[in-house]
């Protein structure tokens, strides 16, 4: 296990390298740099030595590699740098933007594992074909739907013809609903899809057959048994599930007009803020292969049939004369 653990650590750093390295060189492929996206528009009485000027101070004048290599040094003991449009520290701006994004992100989660997982089993223990199929192809139309539409259309329903939940705003528990519904949509249909197949799968195996041959139930068999046999391909997605959670925050936030880490991500690319979009891509790096390594760890756990088996060395086979192979079982 130990080995293990540090194999799968070794790659999560690898992950979190990559992610760094490609957003810096997607960013600084983009045509100008922050200072001149802030200062040099065409109104602008700032002269193009001071322009000049502000790119050193922050290090713009410099070759791209050695930008990378010094930034990549400043990330690497913990200094994610400082914000080019408001002169802030990256790590400040990034801690106060992801509690409003991690309580829609919860929220989100927990509706769609209910939602999705709830669907999943109704779909697989009715008796009527028509009605199980028409339940097993919404999962793939909340999948199609595009979340921004989703949005805007709860906002629509539920915030002007019937004033429920308010539009925009982060104040309340109340402001979190239909951000974290539009969250949900995606992520319970994914969840709901993988579920669905598990149980049928699963319930079609031999040992199925057997439970109920014993006089088990439909219930229990349905729940007891094939449920926790199910969930375990639906666990391996999870990854999955949190990265689709930070992603579609981005939209989210900026429908619902909500202070997070989505609205930091759009202002600070449209900004071309490089160093707060290195740092959210980071955290969001981070938070993707956490959650993976601990799915990898429990695993094994909440099935000890997933071991790891090592094959004997060559050397320990049995040989015969002139060192050849043996014949296992000859006389």
């Amino acid at each position: 296990m130990t080995r293990y653990l540090a194999v799968r650590l070794a790659q999560a750093l690898g992950v979190l390298w990559a992610a760094y390295t490609v957003s810096f060189v997607v960013l600084y492929a983009l045509p100008g740099d922050p200072v001149s996206l802030l200062y040099g528009g065409d109104s602008s009485d700032i002269s193009p030595e001071q322009l000049a000027a502000v790119r050193a101070e922050y290090g713009l004048d410099r070759p791209l590699p050695v930008q990378y290599l010094t930034q990549l040094g400043h990330v690497l003991q913990g200094d994610l740098g400082t914000s080019v449009v408001n002169g802030r520290p990256v790590t400040d701006l990034v801690a106060e933007a992801v509690p409003p994004t991690a309580q829609i992100a919860a929220l989100g989660l927990v509706l769609a594992l209910v939602l999705g997982g709830g669907l999943a089993i109704v779909a697989t223990y009715v008796r009527s074909r028509a009605l199980s199929h028409t339940l097993l192809s919404l999962p793939p139309l909340g999948v199609a739907i595009p979340s921004f539409w989703f949005g805007l259309t709860l906002v629509q329903w539920f915030s002007f013809t019937f004033p429920v939940f308010p539009a925009v705003g982060n104040k309340g528990f109340a402001s979190l609903v239909l951000p974290a519904i539009t969250l949900a949509l995606p992520t319970g249909a994914l969840v709901a899809q993988m579920l669905s197949r598990s149980l049928l799968g699963t319930l079609h195996e031999p040992w199925a057959d057997t439970a109920r041959a014993k006089g088990a139930g439909r219930v229990r068999v349905h729940l007891r048994h094939a449920l926790r046999n199910a969930a375990l391909p639906t666990l391996t997605v999870t990854g999955l599930v949190i990265g689709g959670l930070l992603s579609g925050a981005v939209v989210t936030e900026t429908v619902f007009s909500r202070a997070g880490l989505g609205r930091l991500t759009a202002t600070s690319v449209g900004a071309q803020d490089v160093p707060v979009v290195q740092g959210i891509v980071l955290f969001a790096a981070t938070v993707y292969v956490l959650v993976n390594l601990l799915v990898d760890v429990l695993y094994p756990l909440l099935d000890p049939r997933i071991v790891r088996v090592r094959r004997p060395r060559a050397a320990a086979a049995p040989t015969g004369p002139a060192g050849e192979p043996a014949l296992v079982g000859a006389a």
